[in-house]
Parts: structure tokens; sequence; C-alpha cells
């Protein structure tokens, strides 16, 4: 029984690749190689290009960790996951460019799912609790060539701390150095929601926040932007 119990940890942490759900994105109009060029993915290609020049040194100002990129809000229900897949997708489509996308918004852990990551799958909470489980464990290659995924994990009630530990910060910084070409982008939990989505946010080189027009109080985004670190672009 034991011996199995570790071949199926084995299987579950097995590289694989990801079949992209493409014909069910496109309904919910997210960006997909097919259609490079609907409305939406003109509209995302301004959105990265500052990304991407600061990325590459050539924006206004010196950004420390440029390729870690996280989206956030206010509150839920704001488009952030949405706008965190479309801007993974338009990145994954540059030539000399490879991205990452984290779904590190534990208490719905949407991202990883919407793009056909099995539920059961160990990801970032994973990696981040427990030391004989690195990122190569839960990283899934999708059908995308130059899309990643890690998913968010077995997500239990200390899933949202593990987002401010040590670990956590460790983990970022490695992902910056190891693949210079690779842009990390985080979709984050709403930062009135967490207090640990601040501490999320002092590790990130660039902030892309999502706002709700004509829906979220401006009260609420002028709180939320006071949790972003001043040196954040």
């Amino acid at each position: 029984a034991g011996a199995g119990g570790v071949q199926n940890a084995a299987a579950r942490l097995a590289p694989s690749v990801i079949n992209m759900p493409l014909d069910r994105l496109n309904t919910l109009g997210v960006i997909t190689p097919d259609r490079p060029r609907s409305h939406i993915a003109e509209e995302f290609r301004m959105i990265k290009r500052p990304l991407l020049a600061n990325i590459e040194g050539k924006g206004a100002a010196v950004v420390e960790h440029p390729n870690l990129i996280m989206v956030t809000s206010s509150l839920q229900g704001e488009g952030k996951t949405f706008t965190s897949i479309n801007l993974a997708m338009s990145i994954s489509m540059e030539e000399d460019r490879t991205v990452l996308l984290i779904d590190g918004d534990m208490a719905k852990a949407n991202a990883g799912a919407l793009l056909g990551a099995p539920k059961e799958r160990p990801g970032l909470i994973d990696v981040l609790e427990h030391d004989d489980i690195g990122i190569e464990d839960v990283l899934l290659h999708t059908s995308i060539p130059n899309l990643r995924i890690i998913p968010a994990g077995l997500v239990h009630e200390r899933a949202t701390e593990l987002l401010a530990s040590e670990n956590m910060r460790r983990l970022v910084q490695e992902l910056s150095s190891r693949y210079p070409n690779r842009v990390v982008i985080f979709d984050s939990p709403p930062l009135l929601l967490t207090s640990e989505a601040s501490v999320l946010a002092s590790l990130m080189g660039q902030i892309v926040f999502v706002v709700a027009a004509e829906k979220t109080p401006p009260d609420a985004v002028q709180e939320a932007i006071e949790h972003i670190p001043e040196d954040k672009v």
C-alpha cells in the first residue's frame, strides 16, 4: 500500500501537457492563437507593450524584477482573472518570450481551471508548504508552446497566509532570476480582501490594477492602491 501511494503521488506530480480548451476560451472572449487579430487581442497588445518595455529596460522607470507581473483589483468580480489570462496569452505570442501564469487567488483558483488544469493537481500552495515539492513538479506545459501554468494547488485554510511566507519570497526571487526571458504573471487575490495580497505586491516588479468601469466605488480603488508600495510600477 505504501509503494502504491508513492507511485500515485509520483503520477500526480509527473509533467504533463494541458490541451487548452480553445473553443470554450473563445466563447469567453479570451485571446487564442487562432484569433490573433480579434478586437480584444489588439487591446491587450496596447496593455502589454509598456510592461515588456520595462522588462527590456526601455521604460521610463528602472524596475527591480520587472518580469514579475501581478494582476490584482480592489474586489472580486472585476475581471482580474480574465485580464491575467489574456495578458498571458498575448505575451505568449511574442517571438522571444515564454510566459508562466501562476494562479495565486486561493479563494477562487479559477485561472488554472479555465485553462484546463485538472482540479486535483498540486500547485503553488504545495510548493510553499512542502520542502520536497519544487516548481518543476507542479509546472504544467500547455498546447500553446510558450505558455506554462502553475495552478493554485490543494487549497486549505492556511493557503492565503502562505503567500506572505518567507518561502514565497524565495520562490519569487528564483522565478525572476532562473529564466530571464520568462514573464511570470501572478493572478493575485484582491487587495481589499486579504492582507497577503499587499505582501505579494511588495515582491513584484510591476502591478496591473484592474477596475470594473462604472461598478467599483472610487473609494475602494483609492484604498486598494494605498496597499501597493510606492516604488512599484
